[in-house]
């Protein structure tokens, strides 16, 4: 989680209703919800080639992808799909700029600044209406209360200090930043009072390392009014432009894929362990289906995925950019986001 990028020091950064799109809508369009019932292509012998890069190597965080492609709903859609590994060297908005990348998932703090730094990249579906990241402390070091973080230290993943700083401005608190790598250790040997972790990754790892769940604290930045939006899908805005459909079809395909692995975790949790082996990665079911499970979570707690972006959600991302000097001009939202539907509209 850490290890991907989230924009202001490395590469890969959320919730509700509101804004934007075209002008015709239903109940359902008005909420981004996708709309199975649609006819997907059904002539298989004239797939369309297209690319798709995830931001991080391979887990249960892309399993909706690896789902719709293994199990024949993007070649249901008309769509022959290569899920390209996951490279640190290669970003997804340099491959899409040098165009060996179709589509994306990217954070939408990332997005918005390619965006105001001249990439015409948009947004044609927002998954994650909120947001994972939070803070970790445990009860045994008193601190309970965001208050009782003063003059404490806390352990931030370098690159990911936007989030808790605002977090320690907004409520007036002197909170030491210790910059940290990949693993728990300084929380777990107690060299900090507080770490970052996200609900689906490092939270289970400290679980594991012998803490139950009752003996921490968890301080989910979306309560606090820092709800940075994270899993976006995105293109060049030509490809929105241009081929309307093909973003319709991707998107739809990959909501399915979606629905199919939290419908069914086993199967899915075969694929992401088979993705993960194909990369020489190492890979735990029993993490992979927390990460699944919380995904669901995030995803699907009404019953249905939602691909709407609240330009709510939008502004507030892009003022803090703003705010800390990482843009000089928020990107239009209208620019920046085009639903893969013309019609979904609020």
């Amino acid at each position: 989680m850490k290890k991907r990028s989230l924009l202001i020091a490395l590469t890969t950064g959320m919730m509700l209703f509101l804004t934007n799109g075209c002008n015709h809508k239903s109940s359902q369009e008005s909420t981004g919800t996708i709309d199975q019932s649609v006819n997907p292509e059904s002539d298989t012998t004239k797939l369309r080639k297209i690319s798709f890069l995830p931001y991080w190597v391979a887990n249960a965080q892309f399993a909706g992808y690896y789902v719709a492609k293994e199990k024949g709903i993007y070649q249901k859609y008309g769509l022959d799909v290569e899920i390209i590994p996951f490279d640190p060297f290669h970003t997804s908005i340099k491959l899409m700029q040098k165009r060996k990348a179709d589509f994306a998932a990217i954070w939408l703090l990332n997005a918005i600044q390619a965006k105001a730094e001249g990439t015409n990249i948009v947004n044609i579906a927002q998954f994650s209406t909120r947001s994972s990241l939070m803070l970790v402390t445990k009860k045994s070091s008193g601190i309970n209360t965001l208050q009782d973080m003063n003059n404490k230290r806390a352990g931030i993943w370098n690159g990911y200090e936007m989030q808790p700083k605002s977090l320690f401005k907004k409520y007036d608190l002197n909170v030491e930043i210790v910059p940290i790598g990949s693993t728990n250790n300084l929380f777990l040997n107690d060299g900090v009072e507080i770490t970052n972790a996200s609900w689906f990754d490092e939270y289970h790892s400290i679980i594991n390392a012998g803490y139950d769940p009752d003996e921490l604290n968890t301080f989910f930045f979306a309560d606090y009014g820092l709800n940075f939006l994270e899993d976006g899908i995105y293109c060049l805005s030509e490809v929105r432009m241009k081929e309307p459909e093909l973003c319709t079809a991707f998107v739809k395909a990959t909501a399915e894929g979606w629905v199919r692995a939290f419908h069914n975790p086993h199967e899915a949790l075969d694929l992401v362990i088979e993705y993960a082996r194909r990369s020489n990665l190492p890979v735990n079911r029993v993490h992979q289906k927390w990460m699944l499970d919380r995904y669901r979570d995030l995803y699907y707690s009404e019953g249905h995925t939602t691909t709407y972006l609240n330009e709510k959600d939008y502004l507030f991302a892009a003022g803090v950019l703003k705010d800390n000097g990482l843009i000089d001009e928020i990107p239009v939202f209208k620019e920046f986001y085009i639903p893969y539907d013309s019609n979904i509209s609020k």
